[in-house]
């Protein structure tokens, strides 16, 4: 068993992380370089790591972290070009057109569209996008803020083409030399790439269960908090509305999981959504017989408009307030009209999933990609430590293709790509060192003991874990995900910092390494309902810089609903259902 001084030595970049992010509010841009010095002392200090293999750890942290970047630029670049071309103006419309009703909307453009916008790019877009769209429609921004960080949990795990488990999950655990002869040796997989699909349908499981009443939710906390009785009564009667839509996104949500793995579940369960659901709708099913609105805005509270007055186009430009919060003004696209179809505005969405899938399951292809334009570094700084980019097999080419092809096909003009671009640089810059460092640090954390033999950081610490909790740790375990989450406000982050910590822990109890994994990834995903810079950053763009305690104790309901309930449904499955699981 470990010591006390071990794990407490251990426990000092996590610690570290908590109390400047949390305690002090620092950004994870200044947060993470400090938790890696941090890392490197009680790397160099507590388990004798020489120089040459902390500076490899942090090297093959770095290439991984550029793989995150690649992916994360070319989702953001294409979502910006949606927006510049007024595509998106253009979508929310065409969802205005369907209902009037609040409830519909919420419904329509919270759970469907952020989860289709989550699907495509992930890190915190859909909050970002869907909460100016709401205001425009009329929302009050705080109602816009809540219900968008509310609305797309259940794609969350799987964003940005499954970046949190492929990156989180299959390049961390291929990085441990010990969980790969462990997962090979002992479970059904040929490879970790085999064992994290697995894992990807457990919680695509998880989430279908517990998300049944995700929709329901969104809704009530917009009739309960934001409504004129303030009483759930209203979401009450779009029940049969919201377990629709839930079927029409989890069906095709858990069926892709299953065939196709991590990549795609949120996308192709939001675009069937979407045209089940948009299609009852038009026919007159599910729809509501007395249209649902807020009260006049004259009796709003103050607190829940900012800068920017509800109905106005907030579009992808902005300047800086007063207070350093960005105020959004319209595009030229929006106020001069783009004269764009509804098929024509979606159509780049479906050409990339068209060529994401392309690129997954035709063989040639994939061989192709995978070995074209490849940078490695193999025994990295002398050690048996490897890494490698494939530039062009990463989804982040693909994003990019797209957008090159989106340029023509909405006629675009110079200025609006610059903008594009411009935006994209913007939203990505501050994102590279916080990437960079983060999973440096968990690297260090990871090889502490390779070369000197010993466990390392990470093991260390669920040991410790593990005897303390003992049998009921499954329970906790969605809850260690969102954590992470919520320190650095990324479900990809939260499963580089406690996938191998929630793989030592499962081991040393017994429990299902799969299950407790899965439990890992829907966790990483509720924390983003709290994670502070998402919570900013939705904030910022409705002009309500300034109210992030209050939209965190509203979060805060729909949090401890999934994780509670994730969490007694992984000891259901790890103890009395699937105790066989590997």
């Amino acid at each position: 068993m470990a010591s006390a001084i071990a794990a407490l030595i251990a426990l000092l970049p996590i610690l570290t992380i908590t109390y400047l992010m949390v305690g002090r509010f620092w950004p994870a841009t200044r947060a993470m370089p400090v938790a890696w010095l941090v890392a490197i002392a009680a790397g160099y200090i507590g388990w004798n790591m020489n120089l040459q293999w902390i500076a490899a750890a942090t090297i093959n942290g770095f290439i991984t972290a550029i793989s995150i970047l690649w992916i994360v630029f070319g989702a953001i670049l294409l979502l910006y070009t949606l927006r510049e071309a007024g595509a998106f103006d253009v979508i929310s419309q065409g969802f205005a057109s369907v209902s009037e009703d609040r409830r519909v909307q919420v419904v329509l453009l919270v759970f469907l569209m952020g989860s289709f916008i989550e699907g495509a790019a992930g890190f915190g877009t859909p909050a970002a996008i869907v909460g100016p769209l709401l205001v425009g429609l009329g929302f009050p921004p705080m109602a816009a803020v809540v219900v968008a960080l509310t609305g797309n949990l259940m794609a969350i795990t799987f964003g940005a083409v499954g970046t949190p488990l492929i990156i989180g999950m299959i390049d961390i655990f291929q990085s441990v030399s010990r969980i790969q002869t462990e997962v090979v040796a002992n479970g059904p997989h040929a490879s970790i790439a085999t064992w994290v699909s697995d894992i990807a349908v457990w919680a695509a499981t998880y989430h279908v269960i517990v998300g049944i009443f995700l929709p329901f939710i969104g809704v009530a906390m917009m009739t309960r908090f934001f409504g004129e009785e303030r009483s759930i009564k209203p979401a009450l009667e779009v029940l049969p509305l919201t377990l629709f839509a839930w079927a029409s996104f989890a069906i095709p949500y858990w069926l892709t999981a299953y065939f196709l793995g991590p990549e795609f579940p949120a996308l192709i369960g939001a675009m069937v959504g979407l045209f089940l659901t948009v299609g009852v709708l038009k026919t007159g099913f599910f729809h509501p017989d007395e249209e649902w609105d807020f009260n006049k805005k004259s009796d709003w509270p103050d607190h829940w408009i900012g800068d920017i007055q509800p109905g106005e186009s907030v579009g992808s430009k902005g300047e800086l307030a007063a207070d350093g919060g960005k105020v959004s003004t319209p595009s030229r696209r929006e106020t001069t009209g783009s004269g764009m179809s509804l098929w024509v505005a979606w159509l780049p969405y479906g050409i990339l999933a068209a060529l994401l899938v392309l690129t997954r399951v035709w063989d040639p292809l994939v061989a192709f990609l995978q070995n074209t334009l490849v940078l490695s570094w193999t025994d990295i700084l002398g050690t048996d430590l490897s890494n490698s980019i494939e530039v062009l097999y990463l989804p982040g080419a693909a994003f990019v293709a797209v957008h090159l092809l989106t340029i023509p096909l909405h006629g675009m003009d110079t200025t609006e790509v610059k903008d594009a671009w411009y935006e994209t640089v913007e939203k990505v810059t501050p994102a590279v060192i916080a990437l960079l460092f983060a999973v440096a640090t968990v690297q260090i954390m990871l090889q502490s003991g390779a070369s000197t033999g010993q466990d390392s950081m990470l093991i260390v610490l669920s040991e410790i874990v593990a005897n303390t909790a003992g049998g009921v740790y499954p329970f906790f375990a969605p809850f260690v995900g969102a954590l992470g989450a919520f320190l650095a406000g990324s479900n990809t982050v939260s499963d580089i910092l406690f996938g191998t910590f929630q793989y030592g822990v499962a081991t040393d109890i017994g429990a299902s390494r799969t299950l407790v994994l899965g439990a890992q990834a829907v966790g990483g995903a509720i924390g983003n309902l709290i994670a502070i810079h998402n919570v900013v950053a939705a904030l910022a763009v409705v002009g309500l810089v300034g109210e992030e305690g209050r939209v965190i104790r509203y979060e805060l309901i729909p949090l401890l609903y999934y994780g509670t309930a994730t969490g007694l449904l992984t000891l259901l499955f790890v103890y009395v259902l699937f105790p066989a699981i590997y």
